[in-house]
């Protein structure tokens, strides 16, 4: 995919921030829409269905966080690429961007080239996506992964899942039983050149736990978590 092919949501309630971010990124060659609070994003996201969303999270009117948890509940923007873009790096405020499906976390001021670099790395991420001609279908015990779709089907009901917590139950589904380190669940679901606090695993493993079981989840203390069907 071409740079000029890649629709990017800039927003952000500092009309700085969205100059120079979206003169740096329009450099690159990006198609840059701009909002400047949460109720224009979803109305500009719903118009242009953006590649990648980059959202403050202290914004008036609606937050970045709200803003997310809509997107994420708008057809077809489930699968946007959302990251949060914020001056804020409390654990809380990462934790509650991961538990409404924010994809990753960008903390400011940042360099722009920085900055720059951080979005080609997630967006990398649809690229992929795009050129992945594996089985649309995957059957892992009663539950089917469908990757064309992002949802999985489990006792016949289709449960639709946010982008990162579709790769990573996909990850952990491939090999039931086998023990995924924590390391290699970074680097194979967020990239090893992507960022992300520590506790992104465990939010997005309790997620997982909440829509398909609890049991099906097994946390091995010290090393990651594994995937398994049946276990007493």
């Amino acid at each position: 995919m071409k740079n000029s092919d890649i629709k990017i949501l800039l927003v952000d309630d500092e009309p700085d921030i969205l100059e120079i971010v979206g003169y740096n990124l329009k450099t690159e060659g990006y198609k840059i829409f701009t909002a400047k609070n949460g109720i224009e994003a979803l109305k500009i996201a719903k118009k242009t269905i953006p590649h990648l969303i980059i959202l403050d999270i202290m914004m008036p009117e609606m937050d970045g966080i709200e803003a997310c948890e809509k997107i994420r509940a708008t057809k077809g923007l489930e699968n946007v690429l959302i990251t949060f873009f914020t001056a804020r790096g409390e654990d809380y405020s990462q934790v509650a961007g991961f538990d409404v499906g924010a994809d990753d976390y960008i903390t400011k001021p940042i360099k722009p080239k920085v900055l720059v670099s951080k979005i080609k790395a997630l967006l990398r991420r649809v690229n992929i996506d795009e050129v992945d001609t594996s089985s649309d279908k995957v059957n892992v015990g009663e539950i089917i992964i469908d990757r064309e779709e992002y949802v999985i089907i489990k006792d016949g009901e289709k449960l639709s899942l946010p982008r990162k917590e579709f790769e990573l139950f996909s990850l952990l589904a491939s090999k039931p039983g086998k023990v995924f380190k924590r390391d290699d669940i970074l680097d194979k679901v967020w990239g090893n050149e992507v960022v992300v606090g520590g506790r992104t695993i465990d939010v997005h493993i309790r997620k997982l736990r909440e829509k398909i079981g609890d049991d099906n989840f097994k946390t091995v203390k010290g090393v990651g978590y594994k995937f398994v069907i049946d276990e007493d």
